[in-house]
């Protein structure tokens, strides 16, 4: 699917013509510049590379400054690549907000905040042990039983125990685009997406 790569600004609402609060997210959204152009001739499938977010020459390599020169552009801090354009671009064209429609709807992916270390009431919801008395000591958050002893003899593969929770890529679909503001590449969707502020995304349609 075509789409371009964004930075997320933060939350706000908006209200729409029923007089509703909308909770919505503010994504900064390109311009994204055409690094290389794959073709299937060369490549066996047609897509787009998009860089986004300049940085500085001495943070690139040898290979990616030649990589962007080719493109006329600054070495880029995300790359992603996409398919299913609809209009023919080349090497070193900017394709801005402007691809997107106020109405139409979305599919935004990105990290989400890693969160640590967490036990199973926060990481899945566990209930905890609801009784603190009748001899209960300071158990109110354990997992309970993982398994029998004697037979099986072991914790099976998924059980859901504490661990590392968040920074894994998580993909929102079906977000409608509420606002476009071309001026200042801005891309106003209804409700959160995944991320800290300042996180890159990537908005597909």
């Amino acid at each position: 699917m075509s789409g371009l790569i964004g930075k997320k600004i933060g939350m706000t609402s908006l209200y729409d013509e029923r007089g509703k609060n909308l909770p919505c997210t503010v994504i900064e959204v390109g311009p994204c510049v055409v690094t290389q152009v794959r073709t299937k001739d060369v490549d066996g499938y047609d897509a787009l590379q998009l860089g986004f977010d300049d940085k500085a020459d001495k943070h690139a390599t040898a290979a990616a400054k030649g990589h962007y020169k080719k493109a006329g552009t600054a070495p880029k801090r995300k790359v992603v690549e996409f398919q299913g354009f609809d209009e023919e671009f080349k090497l070193g064209d900017t394709i801005t907000v402007d691809h997107f429609e106020e109405g139409e709807f979305v599919d935004v992916s990105g990290t989400s905040k890693g969160k640590g270390f967490q036990g199973v009431v926060k990481r899945h919801g566990f209930g905890g042990v609801g009784q603190a008395t009748h001899g209960q000591h300071n158990r109110l958050r354990a997992p309970g039983s993982i398994g029998a002893a004697s037979y099986p003899a072991r914790v099976f593969k998924g059980m859901r125990m504490a661990g590392q929770m968040g920074s894994e890529k998580v993909k929102v679909q079906n977000l409608r685009v509420l606002k476009v503001v071309p001026e200042k590449n801005l891309l106003v969707v209804k409700v959160c997406v995944p991320g800290h502020k300042n996180a890159y995304v990537v908005i597909q349609k």
